[in-house]
């Protein structure tokens, strides 16, 4: 067939019409490489994959319809003028007028991503899920150093320190972090805000080198849009528990370095403040209210309602009314979740000792109803307190100790907050080897995972806050069926455990005559009438013809399969047999650490 020959200046078809590559979209806008990549991460726009290649796979190609979206933008415009301001500059440099230079300097046009965060996200549920690569980044550029040949800005540095700040101490006040595992990376975290899961990386406090190997531009891209995103979402946030934002830091406690502590200070005191204004005001309308139905219907109904709201909020009693606000407040729209975090560590002063990641555990403890203080200037509470119920410590000794409190490592909070629940302190004493510290974004649960043993002890420490009944290690299903071992235990009375022991023995009658029939029909044996007499029809198998009739079965039933299902069945025969295979090599390696830990000893 002879191939469709188009005439020069004719319309394109197929893929050629629909894609263009990389250069032909920067001889399209007009612009940089550099810029066309700043748009490209400012509007949201990635390159396309056709199906048909048409100028060959080492090309990049784009979407003509994102090309046009980027052609109306208006930062484009303000990039150019951006560019001619620099030319200005550098022409008042190059007469030594450093006068104008200065003056052109600080008149830059500044671009806005205001409106282009607004397009890409109308609401806040989006930008909620659109969160975790913004606040790993955020936290990235807050522990890195400022640094001129890398262009990063020492305002840069302090705004994202800031708004991690911000959003740190909204997570701890509404106690929704949900998850916590530190790993080499750095320190994972979870929370749980308006029904959006969000997941952020922040790295460890540890002096940060900045590597040439790393596009160190195109991560401030990403940080020019990252920035005023956070900085709207902390707005929306604040304003949700009545609180005004910038928060206002105690200047002294900024310049001591506790930013975390100054923040949470003031979130929890002002929420407070406000719901009582709220609650005051709220309660003087209702005042007014009934009194007017008062002199209007003179129903009963309406003294009754005013004499509760006195009795339940005096006015001379500012100290009652704190009280009862802070019992009361926000019970009801919290949910289970935020209701466990909230009084996992209450009742609890912890202390930390100036080696352990204060930070992270400034953040994490009072998330989960805790009170903490440090070592150093602006602390809340000094080491000499004795209403300390713990303090934390990571070396191998502590000197001076107080029998008041519990020493531990900083792992158990970290334990604690991912089972839920207050685990016992022995294995994580000062001067011990703790037990493995395991992820919780593991499902252990899942079918076919392997569960380490550390895991299966949580599990029954769970079992138990809960007062539920689980497999101990050396006990089965039919040890916790037998109606003699409950009643040993004292899970169940004994007229109870009679009954149950008539029932179980009902069943393994009717189980062993079902089994029987099983056997006599796979045998051959066929039954009279009557039922006394049986007549053999075939010879009975031995164990290898058992096997094999297995075998056959199951190829018989791969054979009536369709062909979808039976490539199905192989999938997860293969996915189960690697899964296998993984457990073997873990099992293989726990026994050889075993082995060379008892050569040891």
């Amino acid at each position: 067939m002879v191939k469709h020959y188009r005439p020069p200046g004719k319309k394109k078809e197929g893929n050629a019409a629909k894609f263009v590559i990389r250069s032909q979209a920067l001889k399209q806008l007009q612009i940089s490489l550099p810029l066309f990549r700043k748009l490209c991460i400012l509007k949201g726009v990635t390159p396309r994959e056709p199906k048909k290649k048409f100028k060959g796979t080492h090309q990049t190609y784009y979407h003509v319809k994102d090309i046009a979206f980027l052609h109306h933008e208006p930062l484009v415009e303000i990039h150019r003028a951006i560019r001619v301001h620099e030319r200005k500059i550098k022409k008042a440099e190059a007469k030594k007028n450093h006068e104008r230079a200065n003056r052109l300097r600080e008149k830059t046009p500044k671009p806005k991503i205001d409106r282009i965060i607004r397009q890409r996200y109308p609401r806040f549920v989006d930008a909620l899920g659109e969160l975790d690569d913004c606040l790993t980044m955020v936290h990235l550029f807050a522990a890195l150093p400022a640094s001129e040949s890398k262009k990063i800005e020492v305002e840069s540095v302090h705004k994202c320190r800031r708004l991690a700040h911000e959003w740190q101490a909204f997570i701890s006040r509404t106690h929704k972090l949900r998850k916590t595992f530190v790993s080499v990376k750095g320190i994972y975290y979870q929370a749980e805000v308006e029904g959006q899961t969000i997941t952020w990386l922040t790295p460890h406090s540890l002096q940060q080198v900045v590597s040439d190997d790393v596009d160190i531009i195109t991560m401030l891209n990403f940080l020019q849009l990252y920035e005023p995103l956070l900085s709207f979402v902390n707005f929306r946030l604040y304003h949700s528990i009545n609180l005004k934002y910038p928060p206002i830091l105690d200047p002294r406690l900024e310049s001591l370095a506790a930013d975390l502590y100054a923040l949470s200070r003031y979130v929890s005191g002002n929420t407070r403040l406000s719901v009582v204004n709220s609650e005051a005001l709220q309660s003087e309308s209702e005042k007014i209210e009934t009194k007017q139905n008062e002199a209007e219907t003179g129903t009963e109904k309406s003294e009754l309602r005013l004499a509760q709201l006195q009795h339940q909020l005096p006015s001379n009693e500012p100290g009652a009314l704190m009280h009862l606000v802070e019992e009361v407040t926000g019970e009801d729209e919290e949910d289970q979740d935020t209701k466990e975090c909230k009084k996992l560590f209450k009742n609890m002063k912890f202390f930390l000792s100036r080696e352990v990641p204060r930070e992270s555990l400034l953040f994490v403890i009072p998330a989960f109803g805790g009170i903490v203080s440090w070592e150093g200037q602006g602390a809340p509470f000094g080491e000499s307190d004795q209403s300390i119920t713990h303090q934390i410590v990571d070396r191998e000794s502590q000197g001076h100790r107080f029998l008041s409190r519990e020493y531990i490592q900083p792992q158990w909070v970290y334990d604690c907050v991912n089972a839920r629940i207050i685990l016992p302190t022995e294995n994580y004493l000062v001067g011990r080897i703790p037990p493995p510290h395991l992820s919780p974004f593991i499902d252990y649960d899942e079918e076919g995972a392997y569960i380490p043993d550390y895991a299966k002890t949580i599990k029954h420490l769970q079992a138990a806050a809960r007062k539920e009944v689980l497999f101990l290690p050396g006990v089965g299903k039919e040890d916790l069926e037998d109606p003699q071992s409950l009643l040993v235990e004292g899970v169940i009375d004994r007229a109870e455990a009679n009954d149950a022991a008539r029932r179980k023995q009902k069943m393994m009658i009717l189980e062993q005559q079902y089994h029987d029939d099983l056997k006599k029909e796979l045998q051959g044996v066929t039954h009279t009438s009557a039922g006394s007499k049986e007549t053999s029809t075939g010879v009975v198998p031995t164990g290898e013809s058992t096997t094999n009739v297995q075998e056959n079965e199951d190829d018989m039933g791969k054979l009536m399969m369709s062909r979808k299902k039976r490539k199905l069945l192989e999938a997860m025969q293969i996915s189960n047999k690697r899964k296998q295979a993984q457990h073997d090599l873990i099992k293989q390696r726990k026994k050889k650490i075993e082995e060379a830990q008892s050569q040891r000893s």
